[in-house]
């Protein structure tokens, strides 16, 4: 059971996992375990899924997954009858008043919607996967000077499960430079096999960019795949200047991790999300939610 902090209600919900089942038996039984170094970890798995999930197929499996997962279409930009596959339906857009950001250059936002763990006064070499699992920021952009560079800062984890909304934004205004590939596996991201798959952000696919950001310095934007999600877009165009709320890119299906690193002082994180963090918990927040402000 995963329980998340709502910081609306200021209670925790028991969070519904898509295959739970499935991913339970791939990373705690025997043969499971097996199974998953096998195959499941593997870039053909996800590349087979993920081409089943472009086809009009699989169209079938949306209005269940609506269902089950109670998932508001009323934000979404496009009717149901309007989407030709599962994955034309994940990447969905939504309307435009559905996630209002602020514009106060002061206030960091969420990237995107999921569950937030927000770590600060980061030591580079020893980042946080779960209790007594950690990774560097060195492994995970294979950058050992620029990794140096944020010592001391803040990093936030943003884990997006299959039911969320899955395009990520830009936390502010200012220039995105080139972006980088690291290949690497298909772990799922889930909270089951980050208890069991050591440094498994610096073992799976993942991409990764300097943000020049107007008001909150450089900052890391790294995107993680998972299994299943055999393709993550940019939407942006390197060295062009953009804007807090713009789009960034998409994971097509599956969970996915967006991870954001700042520089020492660069913002201060809001005490509820930190608190939660220290607590254990992630807290549940959405895009353009405000999350920090700058460290003045």
């Amino acid at each position: 059971m995963i329980q998340v902090y709502n910081r609306k209600t200021k209670k925790y919900e028991v969070e519904k996992v898509a295959g739970e089942g499935y991913i339970k038996w791939s990373y705690e039984s025997p043969i499971g375990k097996n199974f998953t170094e096998l195959l499941i970890k593997k870039k053909l798995f996800s590349k087979l899924y993920g081409a089943y999930c472009d086809t009009s197929l699989s169209t079938k499996k949306i209005p269940k997954f609506i269902k089950d997962f109670n998932i508001d279409m009323n934000i979404s930009s496009s009717n149901i009858e309007d989407f030709k596959s599962f994955n034309d339906f994940f990447i969905r857009t939504l309307k435009n008043e559905a996630r209002p950001i602020s514009e106060d250059k002061s206030l960091l936002v969420s990237p995107g919607d999921g569950r937030l763990f927000a770590y600060e006064h980061i030591s580079t070499d020893k980042l946080i996967q779960v209790k007594g699992i950690h990774y560097s920021l060195s492994e995970l952009i294979g950058d050992d000077k620029i990794a140096e560079e944020y010592e001391g800062g803040v990093c936030l984890v943003l884990r997006l499960c299959p039911t969320d909304y899955h395009r990520f934004h830009f936390v502010d205004d200012g220039i995105p430079l080139e972006n980088h590939f690291i290949n690497g596996n298909y772990y799922s991201v889930n909270p089951v096999a980050l208890e069991r798959i050591p440094k498994l952000y610096c073992q799976n696919k993942r991409e990764w960019s300097i943000f020049k950001s107007d008001n909150f310095g450089d900052i890391i934007h790294i995107e993680v795949g998972a299994t299943c999600v055999g393709t993550i877009i940019q939407s942006y165009k390197p060295n062009e200047k953009v804007f807090k709320g713009q789009e960034k890119g998409y994971f097509k299906f599956g969970g996915s991790t967006t991870i954001l690193v700042l520089k020492k002082d660069a913002v201060k994180i809001d005490e509820d999300i930190l608190n939660q963090t220290k607590l254990g918990f992630e807290t549940m927040v959405l895009m353009g939610e405000t999350i920090g402000k700058k460290d003045f």
